[in-house]
């Protein structure tokens, strides 16, 4: 049998866990996700310097480490399952790619190499109000006058938005969608934090008025890298759903094999066996997808955008499956604010509705094979 994983991918699985481990604790996630920031620094740098995670999927010419989707896809399974409060997400995943996606090589220059060194967190903003994931969504305008380009309109659920030292923003102009680089610290710039059900990741509103940008690549041509951001997105989500997901199997059949009712152990019973295997079933099956849509990310599949796709709507029910399940198992206990598993159930729900709901990712998945 072909082994899934290289020794390589392997080594960086396990070094990534025990980094995970060390750094983001329960204890560390509820601390940190109670700051404004809600990351910790420090631990940002680390995950640069010593270990070069944000460079991993980033080309080589542009001052990453050359991988692929599929290593990129490791750090997010385990960055899922433990909660980790990290801007990788928005940064690498996101804003990395979507430049990597963009025709603009002294742009990817810049700020590619920025992310790679840990030097610059980057957010992108491209959802509106309408919450409306076609190109027809993106209504905030851009007008370029003598003193060059100017944005105006609304962006939400722009992860990391307040905290980010740069934007990549949407805009539409007379050519079309296109991306523009904007400083959220110029005037008309107005990021805002707003609460949200998944207290580990930041999420903000932004606000343009008459805010400059810079255009990066070519006018009109934002449509098309905004498709491939979201490509890498859907695979690095379904590798962070199955990490969730995994933990509260975990957490729950620890759970079960020692918790005591009338005198046995729950685990004993048939209800709360079945229950679990029926979970570490959805799980397994889950977890194969993400690492098949992974693979395919870095074999550049051509049927990639059909399996993330499937992959993504897959991961995401399973882990609020596994969410609901793992606190039927603990009881009442499970939802309280002192137990772990409130916290990766609004994980779950949260990443459900994360770049398209299941259902709307499989709409995505039979456009992709003509159904």
């Amino acid at each position: 049998m072909v082994p899934v994983f290289s020794e390589e991918q392997t080594e960086l699985r396990q070094t990534v866990r025990r980094f995970c481990e060390e750094k983001f604790p329960e204890a560390v996630v509820r601390r940190v996700m109670e700051t404004d920031e809600g990351f910790d620094a420090a631990a940002w740098q680390q995950m640069a310097q010593q270990l070069g995670l944000q460079s991993l999927a980033i080309p080589e010419e542009f001052g990453g480490a050359g991988f692929s989707l599929a290593e990129q896809g490791i750090v997010m399974e385990e960055l899922g399952r433990s909660l980790g409060p990290t801007p990788f997400l928005s940064t690498v995943v996101l804003a990395a790619n979507l430049l990597i996606a963009v025709d603009d090589a002294p742009a990817k220059e810049e700020i590619l190499a920025a992310i790679a060194a840990g030097e610059s967190r980057a957010a992108v903003a491209f959802l509106e109000l309408s919450q409306n994931w076609d190109e027809d969504g993106i209504q905030a305008s851009a007008e370029r006058g003598a003193d060059g380009w100017a944005l105006s309109g609304t962006k939400t659920n722009v992860i990391d938005g307040h905290t980010a030292d740069l934007l990549l923003v949407l805009a539409r102009t007379s050519k079309g969608i296109s991306v523009f680089r904007v400083d959220p610290r110029a005037a008309g710039v107005r990021a805002t934090a707003v609460e949200t059900l998944d207290l580990t990741r930041k999420q903000a509103i932004v606000v343009l008025d008459n805010a400059p940008a810079e255009l990066i690549g070519s006018e009109g041509a934002g449509w098309e890298a905004l498709e491939q951001m979201l490509l890498a997105a859907s695979v690095a989500l379904a590798s962070e759903n199955v990490g969730g997901a995994l933990k509260l199997l975990e957490l729950s059949a620890e759970y079960a094999r020692t918790r005591e009712q009338f005198g046995k152990v729950i685990g004993s019973y048939q209800a709360i066996k079945q229950k679990l295997a029926d979970v570490l079933l959805d799980v397994e099956l889950a977890r194969a997808a993400a690492h098949r849509v992974a693979r395919a990310a870095s074999e550049h599949d051509p049927a990639l955008p059909q399996e993330a796709a499937m992959a993504h709507a897959l991961t995401a029910d399973t882990f609020v499956k596994a969410a609901y399940e793992a606190i039927q198992v603990h009881g009442g206990i499970g939802f309280t604010w002192e137990h772990p598993a409130h916290l990766y159930f609004r994980r779950a729900k949260s990443n459900e509705l994360l770049f398209g709901t299941p259902d709307h990712q499989r709409e995505v998945a039979a456009r992709h094979l003509g159904l």
